[in-house]
């Protein structure tokens, strides 16, 4: 079984792990694109040529599935990498856990890039997910890119800015960008109010693995001792994981795994 990922950057991190967690004997192919990143303030048709390109030197490995590791992404480029690669690679894109949010009751929070912040996407969500649910909307301004540099005084910062932005009575917070998983505990611990029920985190990363498999028709087998591959992708080039990768868990997770010959 072999699984591809693509993102512009590390973002991608969170799926991969829960994709090694679920199935440690896949092997794996992440595609990033450092002459490329970041692809958010791009143009959508600039932003889809690139996750196409992306997509496809992943398509060349010949993988099972490609999951879409990033939320901009998904957003502008999914239909293309769909008409692309389907029916012969099945796509899976990442879509924030507004739904499963809203479903505990809220209030809920959702934490995105100031771009996705407000945007029709987002509202679209929210009205079709969250009926009846207060939703507050966070731009996290910053905090996408101090994760990509592994910058901790710019994730910090950038997390005590959002937490201000926060309101105090939110029980849960829905990570609306793939990046902020890897920083949930530090989003925990600014957002949880003393005295307040814990909070309640959503993320995308395991739902989006889980989808994956069964797209392919494979079910988990955590428990497996076979360790899969792992071929890093870097515009296109083999490659290393990014040095800011190894600062965290689910970057350390892949980094006892030798690429495929």
């Amino acid at each position: 079984m072999k699984i591809a990922l693509m993102d512009s950057g590390i973002g991608l991190l969170a799926a991969t792990a829960a994709v090694r967690r679920l199935r440690p004997d896949a092997d794996l192919v992440l595609s990033l694109d450092p002459d490329g990143m970041p692809w958010g303030p791009r143009t959508p048709q600039d932003l889809t040529a690139r996750a196409v390109a992306v997509a496809e030197a992943a398509a060349a490995h010949r993988p099972d599935a490609l999951i879409v590791g990033c939320n901009t992404a998904t957003v502008h480029a999914l239909p293309a990498l769909r008409a692309r690669l389907e029916p012969g690679i099945p796509v899976i894109g990442t879509v924030p856990a507004i739904k499963p949010a809203a479903a505990g009751g809220g209030p809920v929070a959702i934490w995105a890039t100031p771009a996705t912040t407000g945007s029709p996407y987002q509202r679209g969500l929210i009205e079709n997910y969250a009926g009846g649910v207060t939703v507050a909307e966070v731009p996290c301004w910053g905090l996408a890119e101090a994760v990509e540099h592994a910058d901790e005084t710019a994730i910090a910062s950038a997390v005590a800015a959002a937490a201000a932005l926060t309101p105090g009575d939110v029980t849960t917070v829905v990570l609306g960008c793939t990046h902020y998983e890897l920083v949930a505990d530090r989003i925990r611990t600014a957002v949880q109010r003393p005295g307040r029920p814990p909070l309640v985190l959503h993320g995308s990363a395991g739902a989006v693995a889980a989808q994956a498999l069964r797209r392919i028709g494979a079910a988990p087998e955590p428990g497996t001792t076979d360790l899969g591959s792992v071929t890093v992708l870097l515009s296109g080039r083999e490659g290393g994981l990014p040095q800011p990768a190894l600062a965290y868990a689910e970057g350390r997770l892949l980094q006892t795994v030798t690429p495929a010959p």
